[in-house]
C-alpha cells in the first residue's frame, strides 16, 4: 500500500527533532555532549520518589493509583500547584488547573486548541524546536514575535492579511529560554501583553524553565502581570504552561496548564479524547515528592547548574576564537554561540563528532525558517566541570581551525 496517498496532508509537517537524534549520541562513551537540554540524573530526587511510589502501592492510595481517574487531573496535586502559581503572583483555583503530559502536551494540545490552518503564531527567532514540532501538525504559518522591539499590531496584521491568515497567538518562553538562554525582562513582557491586546491573540508562556534562576531578581510571570490588568485569571488572555520535567524527573512526564476556566474546559475535553488521564500513579508521587521538599531539589539543583554555567561561560572566554559571542543566562540549561555569518552549524557538528567528539545542536533547527545556520547551542546540565573544560577546549580547537 502506497500510504504516502492516505496520510493526512498535515503529515508532511512532521519532522524528526534533531535533538532527538543527537541523543543517540550519548550511547558513544567518547562523545562529549552539549546537545541534550536534560536534567542531570545523578540528581533526580531518587530516594524519594522510591518512597513516594511505596506509599502510594502500599497504602490506602493504592486502588486510585492503579485506576482511571478525572481528565483534569489528581485533585491534591491541582492544589498544590495552585499555591504555587498563587506564589508566584498568580491567585487561582484547582479549576484553573489541568495535569498533562509534560508541558509537551500542553504545547500539543494548544496548538489543536488555536490553529486552524494558515493561522499565524507568532514565535521568537530562535524558538524552541519542540513547540515548532507541537504547533507544526496544525498547519500554521509563522512570524517574527519581537516582544522588546517596535514593530507594531499593524505590521503583524498586515503581513498576516498578506497570506489569507489571521494572528491567533504569540508564543515564547520568558525565562532562560531554551535555546538561547535568554530572559525577558518586565517591560518586554508588559509590552508583548500590549500586544496581545492590540491584536486581540492569546499568549503562550512556556515556563518549563521558570524555577532554574541562579542570579537576578525574579520578575513576574507574564500570566501575574495580566492579572494586575485584569483583575483575575478569567479575564486573561495567557496560557501558563508548567512542568515538574526540569525540577523533579522528567520520566514521569507531568506537566500543566494553569488559564481561564473556560480553556481548560476546552483542554480536558481534548485531554478525553486524547489519553482520557495523565498517569495517576505518577502524579500521586509526584504530589507526595513535591509537598515535601520541592524548594530544597530546586535549591540543589540550582548550586550544580549554577557551577556549571560558571563553568562553561568560563571556557568559552578562554577558548574560543573572535568573531565568537555567546550569550550569559542568568539560569536554565542554556547557551547559545553565534558564529561568523558564512559559517554552518550544522557542517561544524560533522566535523565536531569526527575530529573532536563534542556535540551539540546547530542553531538552525530552533528556527522556523531554518535561517541562521551560523548558531549553535550548548547545554551545561548534564556535564560535569571537568568534562566542561575539555568540550569547550576542544570545540574551540575546532572553531580556530575553520
Amino acid at each position: 500500500m502506497d500510504w504516502e496517498k492516505v496520510f493526512a496532508t498535515r503529515s508532511s509537517r512532521m519532522k524528526a527533532s534533531e535533538i532527538r537524534e543527537l541523543l543517540k549520541l550519548l550511547d558513544q562513551p567518547d562523545i562529549i555532549s552539549f546537545a541534550g537540554g536534560i536534567p542531570d540524573p545523578a540528581l533526580f530526587p531518587t530516594a524519594e520518589f522510591q518512597q513516594a511510589f511505596t506509599n502510594t502501592l502500599s497504602g490506602d492510595k493504592q486502588t486510585a493509583a492503579l485506576q482511571y481517574s478525572v481528565s483534569e487531573g489528581y485533585a491534591p496535586l491541582r492544589e498544590w500547584i495552585a499555591g504555587q502559581m498563587e506564589k508566584l503572583g498568580v491567585p487561582c483555583s484547582v479549576d484553573n488547573i489541568l495535569i498533562t503530559s509534560g508541558s509537551q502536551q500542553a504545547l500539543d494540545y494548544l496548538g489543536k486548541l488555536l490553529l486552524s490552518p494558515n493561522d499565524t503564531a507568532l514565535v521568537t527567532w530562535p524558538t524552541y524546536m519542540g513547540a515548532l514540532g507541537a504547533f507544526n501538525a496544525y498547519e500554521p504559518t509563522y512570524d517574527r514575535l519581537i516582544a522588546n522591539g517596535n514593530r507594531s499590531a499593524k505590521e503583524y496584521r498586515d503581513t498576516a492579511s498578506e497570506n489569507d491568515s489571521l494572528v491567533k497567538f504569540a508564543y515564547m518562553s520568558v525565562d532562560f529560554a531554551n535555546p538561547t538562554g535568554e530572559t525577558l525582562d518586565r517591560t518586554g513582557r508588559e509590552r508583548l501583553l500590549d500586544l496581545a491586546q492590540e491584536l486581540d491573540i492569546a499568549v503562550i508562556e512556556d515556563a518549563a524553565y521558570q524555577s532554574l534562576r541562579y542570579d537576578g531578581e525574579a520578575i513576574p510571570p507574564i500570566l501575574a502581570l495580566d492579572i494586575e490588568r485584569n483583575g483575575n485569571i478569567e479575564k486573561t488572555r495567557t496560557l501558563y504552561c508548567g512542568s515538574f520535567s526540569k525540577t523533579l524527573a522528567p520520566g514521569l512526564r507531568v506537566g500543566w496548564v494553569c488559564a481561564a476556566q473556560t480553556v481548560i474546559s476546552k483542554l480536558v475535553l481534548m485531554k478525553q479524547a486524547a489519553d482520557l488521564h495523565s498517569s495517576t500513579i505518577n502524579q500521586i508521587a509526584i504530589h507526595e515528592v513535591a509537598s515535601k521538599g520541592f524548594d530544597k531539589q530546586v535549591a540543589k539543583i540550582s548550586a550544580a547548574y549554577s557551577a556549571r554555567r560558571d563553568c562553561m561561560l568560563a571556557a568559552l572566554e578562554e577558548h574560543m576564537p573572535q568573531g565568537v559571542s555567546w550569550t550569559k543566562p542568568e539560569g536554565g540549561m542554556f547557551v547559545w554561540l553565534t558564529l561568523p555569518n558564512d559559517w554552518d552549524g550544522a557542517d561544524l557538528l560533522a566535523e565536531s563528532i569526527k575530529t573532536q567528539r563534542v556535540a551539540f545542536v546547530p542553531g538552525h533547527a530552533f528556527y522556523a525558517d531554518g535561517s541562521n545556520r551560523n548558531t549553535m547551542r550548548l547545554s551545561f546540565s548534564q556535564a560535569n566541570e571537568e568534562t566542561i573544560n575539555k568540550g569547550i577546549r576542544r570545540l574551540g580547537l575546532l572553531l580556530k581551525s575553520v
